[in-house]
């Protein structure tokens, strides 16, 4: 499974971006997580937003109410739509999936990353 995350780039201060996540060699639906995180400069990476394969989604509070994560099946891609951004919303923005690889002899668990886009909010 190899994802590529797009939509990054400059935008104002109250401004909104979506991000995409494409997905291939794999089903965005058989993945048990699916997930945005973001990592800004001299920080941890840090968890946005979060989607289990039963479909309850979470948010980190910072964004709530202003971030919605969705997916489309048929395009294989994960979304993370961003409304009214601010300054400290810039980061880079990866997309995450851990899914299951099932054998004969064992599940085995694994997690998957994109590269990273980029965000950048001027004030």
């Amino acid at each position: 499974v190899q994802l590529v995350e797009s939509g990054g780039g400059l935008e104002q201060s109250g401004g909104s971006l979506r991000l995409s996540c494409l997905a291939s060699g794999g089903n965005i639906w058989d993945f048990n997580t699916m997930a945005w995180y973001r990592q800004a400069p001299g920080k941890e990476r840090d968890l946005v937003a979060r989607r289990t394969k039963s479909g309850n989604t979470d948010y980190v509070d910072s964004v709530k109410g202003r971030f919605t994560l969705s997916t489309d099946n048929a395009k294989n891609t994960i979304y993370l739509q961003m409304n009214a951004l601010k300054p400290e919303d810039a980061a880079v923005y990866y997309c995450n999936a851990k899914f299951t690889v099932a054998t004969i002899e064992r599940n085995t668990d694994l997690e998957v990353w994109g590269p990273g886009t980029l965000v950048t909010v001027s004030s």
